[in-house]
């Protein structure tokens, strides 16, 4: 038993509620092979077989059905015993990067557990991965990959997501708002105007050459064009967002999809938003901190600004929704 770790022991959880090695490696951001070697070495440390595998299914041994119960059990104390003690460090400082969005309600979640320090410096999300990787920040609300998660050694935790819409020359609008749109109708997005929907295949999506800035977005929107037979369209003037955006898109013939940076800011007289649908557009927003960060502080801003947020809430696993296959937050596909 002197080998036995807790990580181990959630492995073994995984596996027994999955019943599949690979649905349980995707849900614990690990590979096959290595969970793997993981049980095995559990069941060599245990001395008992806890799963029986063939290449068709797993089940549970006798054993390790009777061991499952006790080892959710202990699980749970060991997650309360770190909750105590995350919340007897409130006076450790955090770093925490961002992009352009923070939940409103930060302060009053992390003030039991720690201090909280917002870095002044806003930067894209590439550049705020990495600088948690470098230990720069401890912390950021950014947009990752799973591959940005393996080359930087990190994990995530889903914290927030924005439905994307579109941006169009009123005129274009009127003309077919006429058209019925059953999503339009369901719609509960307050911010989007009462014209038709659109079709994401019948958007332009903006990809500046400028990767130095805009390499996060580049790769996601490159992805949706490749996905859904969105339009791109290549510029170099930096105008993903900001006022030379609308310029973009009164010169567009089509509308023209927003970036998470624009979801707020208010539209000139002469535009309009326009709901995206078939499918619906979702970015994500991830809590980003180092796989090796084991400081109370750290971990306890994590929970106390990612529990209680499910995806279900944010609409990303609806039907109709649409995420990067490679998106941390992601249904298998």
């Amino acid at each position: 038993m002197a080998g036995v770790e807790l990580r181990q022991l959630r492995y073994f959880v995984a596996v027994a509620e999955e019943l599949n090695f690979g649905r349980a490696a995707a849900r614990l951001l690990i590979a096959g092979p290595s969970l793997s070697q993981q049980i095995k070495a559990l069941e060599r440390d245990l001395g008992v077989r806890l799963f029986d595998r063939d290449r068709r299914s797993v089940s549970l041994t006798p054993a390790g059905a009777d061991l499952l119960p006790h080892t959710r059990a202990l699980l749970e104390r060991a997650d309360d015993l770190r909750g105590r003690a995350r919340r007897l460090s409130g006076s450790q400082p955090v770093r925490l990067g961002y992009v352009n969005w923070l939940p409103a309600d930060l302060t009053r979640r992390t003030a039991a557990v720690a201090q909280v320090h917002v870095d002044a410096w806003v930067a894209p999300s590439h550049t705020q991965a990495a600088r948690v990787a470098d230990g720069s920040l401890d912390l950021a609300v950014c947009w990752v990959r799973n591959e940005d998660l393996k080359r930087h050694g990190l994990r995530a935790r889903l914290l927030g997501a924005d439905r994307l819409y579109a941006v169009a020359r009123s005129t274009d609008a009127d003309a077919d708002a006429d058209e019925p749109s059953a999503a339009t109708a369901a719609s509960t997005a307050p911010a989007l105007s009462a014209v038709s929907a659109v079709s994401v295949g019948d958007t332009d999506v903006l990809i500046d050459d400028d990767v130095t800035s805009w390499a996060s977005w580049n790769a996601y929107a490159e992805e949706l064009t490749r996905a859904t037979g969105a339009r791109a369209v290549r510029i170099s003037d930096g105008a993903v967002t900001g006022p030379a955006f609308f310029d973009h898109v009164r010169r567009c013939r089509r509308p023209v999809l927003n970036s998470p940076k624009g979801q707020t800011a208010p539209l000139p007289s002469d535009l309009v938003r326009r709901e995206v649908v078939a499918p619906r557009v979702y970015w994500t927003w991830s809590l980003v901190r180092r796989e090796s960060e084991e400081r109370a502080g750290v971990l306890g801003v994590v929970d106390a600004l990612c529990d209680g947020v499910g995806a279900d809430g944010l609409g990303i696993h609806a039907p109709d929704a649409w995420l990067p296959a490679d998106d941390p937050h992601a249904l298998p596909r």
